[in-house]
Formats: structure tokens, sequence, C-alpha cells
């Protein structure tokens, strides 16, 4: 059951970090797609972005928490870590987040979504969350991600699966958005 239940979630993950290098390379492709009827209801690029983000979070965060309740037996996820990994996981979650809000507080909803493919001046961050790290969206999620599965599955084997993917696929994200 273990592996269906990961090449599953990898799947389901995947499509997430495939929209966004597909946007990346491909602004005017999905600009003319934001133009069909069914979608331009939903705004301006932009608009249709921040859109899918949310939608991407929340399928994210529905297979994060499947995963905890499958493999837990249970119907409510229960952290299942000691004190020591909850404390840790609980820190890498608050640093992911601190990162998470600077970018979003530093470059706004425009420079968050792609704004400079899409035609729009986005001023060149140097201020904290970039001074510290070069990806600190990418870089803050994955944080949040490994304290998560910290606090929810460690130590049981498969804590550290859907973490590697993660990182993998933010990793080659990070790579090819350059």
């Amino acid at each position: 059951m273990l592996l269906w239940l990961f090449l599953t979630a990898a799947l389901f993950l995947s499509i997430e970090r495939i929209t966004y290098l597909w946007i990346w390379h491909h602004p005017d492709t999905f600009k003319a797609v934001c133009k069909y009827p069914v979608i331009v209801r939903f705004g301006e690029p932009i608009s249709v972005l921040e859109k899918l983000f949310y939608i991407f979070k929340i399928l994210q965060i529905g297979i994060f928490l499947a995963w905890c309740m499958l493999l837990g037996n249970t119907l409510i996820p229960l952290p299942t870590s000691s004190l020591v990994p909850m404390s840790l996981g609980i820190g890498l979650i608050v640093i992911g987040q601190v990162f998470n809000f600077g970018v979003f507080y530093r470059l706004g909803r425009s420079g968050v979504f792609y704004g400079n493919k899409f035609g729009y001046e986005i001023q060149w961050c140097n201020a904290f969350p970039f001074s510290v790290l070069n990806h600190p969206q990418y870089v803050g999620t994955l944080l949040s991600i490994w304290g998560f599965f910290l606090v929810m599955r460690f130590p049981h084997d498969d804590w550290i699966l859907l973490p590697l993917v993660e990182t993998l696929y933010y990793g080659v994200g990070a790579y090819y958005e350059r």
C-alpha cells in the first residue's frame, strides 16, 4: 500500500511544480489560456495564477493530511513525535512561514505571481528575506513541509518520503526558474 500511496501522492504533488514551470517558461501561452471564456472571469493572468496557488496549497495540505490519516490509521491526524522532534518541527514551520510571509510582503501580489513574466515592472529586491536566500519562498515552504512531517509522522519510517519528494520538486523548480 505504501508504494501506491507514495506514487499517487508524488504524482499529484508534481502538478503544482509542472504548472509553475510551464507558466514561467511559456507565459504567453498561459496568457492565451487566461483569455478562454471559462477562465477570463477569474481575472488577469496574475489573478488566475493566484487562484491556482491557493488550489495547489489546498491540494498539497490535503495530500499531507491524507498521508497522515492513512498511514496513522486514524480519522483525525495527530502528532506522533516526541518533544524534541516536535519542537524542531514547530521551529522549522515558524521559520519557513517567516520566509514565506516576507516574500509576499517584499514582492507583493504581482511579484509573487510572476508579474515580471506578464509584462509588469517588478523591482529587484535585496531586502530580507532575499538578503539571506535566493529562493526564500521555496526554502520557506520546504522548511514548513519538513517541520510538518517531523511533527506529524516522525519517527515512523514514512515520515521522510514526501518531504524528500517535495525537496526534489522545489529544487528542480528553483533551478529552472532562473
